[in-house]
């Protein structure tokens, strides 16, 4: 049951699903649950400090979205048709691993503002496309790609809000401590965090971060029948050697989000502190390290609804999930939250 991808599956009314945040951000709902005495208690964020047990340490995702969503055209002479471009991830210096709406082939030139040029390298069977971009002919590296996005991208938000993006989602989608720029979806469940429940946090509490760059297959469906099937994306880590210290320790860890989970169990698996990490984390393959998990309501079918069934099981989380529909919780990246003790 626990491994087939039918089982994580449960039906949400369109109208939970959340399109902008609550504001202020702390005022989001938060569903407790604590393990040890099987109870659940309904709260706001904005009292996330009334539950966190007193010796915990906090781990949190320090990437920050980049305006990876970019609108262009085919050259005049390979047709001139519209195109949309989703920036996902660099491979090396040069070449940038993208999803394209329209149609494209290897050697299409893609024109966008700025005079930058995207040019088909390579076409893979998974739909991505791999990239090189130049500006006045000139070979673009990510630190510089990075600052073009941020004058003529749009920020990415995900399929499910069916609106185009403004001026408040350049903050709405973005952390208090978004640093290393690199990720296409926000680490949201750090996104209900005001300053002043961020500082008393910290006050509260020693906090520390890692990157890990969320990639646009994060949203992807698990397709396969068996879960153990699914191709897991992999997506940029890089742990700071104080947070990995405290990893070695037996302190207890809150994981601020699933980014962070997958992060920090990588980490004890294969004590890599820098690199790729494609870690699926679901019922047969449980947290080793993480001890509570903060993190918003998932889509059906997802990798990360998965990762929750990881914690308490995959029966209870959908047990869950129903009582949050009928207490009018709101879903995905701009939802509430749920504390997992």
């Amino acid at each position: 049951m626990d491994l087939q991808t039918k089982n994580y599956d449960y039906a949400l009314p369109a109208t939970h699903i959340a399109s902008a945040p609550v504001q202020p951000r702390d005022h989001a709902k938060l569903l407790v649950y604590d393990r040890k005495t099987d109870t659940v208690t309904h709260s706001l964020f904005k009292h996330l400090l009334d539950f966190i047990p007193p010796e915990c340490a906090i781990f949190l995702n320090d990437t920050r979205v980049i305006k990876a969503r970019i609108f262009g055209n085919k050259q005049e002479d390979q047709g001139g048709g519209k195109v949309e471009l989703l920036f996902n991830k660099p491979l090396d210096a040069e070449h940038f691993l993208v999803l394209i709406k329209g149609k494209v082939k290897v050697g299409t030139v893609l024109r966008f503002e700025a005079n930058l040029k995207a040019t088909i390298k390579e076409c893979n069977d998974d739909g991505t496309r791999i990239v090189i971009f130049t500006q006045e002919e000139k070979v673009l590296r990510f630190e510089e790609l990075v600052l073009i996005l941020e004058e003529i991208g749009h920020i990415p938000l995900p399929p499910y809000i069916q609106r185009e993006d403004n001026k408040e989602d350049e903050t709405d989608y973005q952390t208090l401590f978004a640093k290393n720029a690199g990720a296409v979806a926000a680490p949201t469940a750090s996104l209900h965090f005001t300053p002043e429940l961020f500082e008393r946090l910290k006050n509260a509490h020693p906090t520390h971060t890692l990157t890990l760059h969320v990639g646009a297959g994060t949203f992807k469906p698990v397709e396969s029948e068996d879960i153990l099937a699914h191709p897991m994306h992999a997506e940029y880590f890089d742990i700071p050697q104080t947070s990995a210290s405290i990893l070695e320790s037996t302190r207890p860890i809150l994981a601020i989000g699933t980014t962070v989970t997958r992060t920090i169990e990588y980490f004890v698996r294969t004590k890599k502190t820098q690199g790729e990490c494609d870690l699926f984390l679901h019922p047969a393959n449980p947290p080793q390290r993480v001890n509570h998990l903060l993190t918003n309501f998932h889509l059906p079918k997802s990798t990360l609804i998965m990762l929750v069934s990881a914690f308490i099981g995959r029966e209870k989380t959908l047990e869950l999930y129903q009582e949050a529909i009928e207490k009018q919780y709101r879903f995905f990246s701009y939802g509430d939250a749920m504390l997992i003790l």
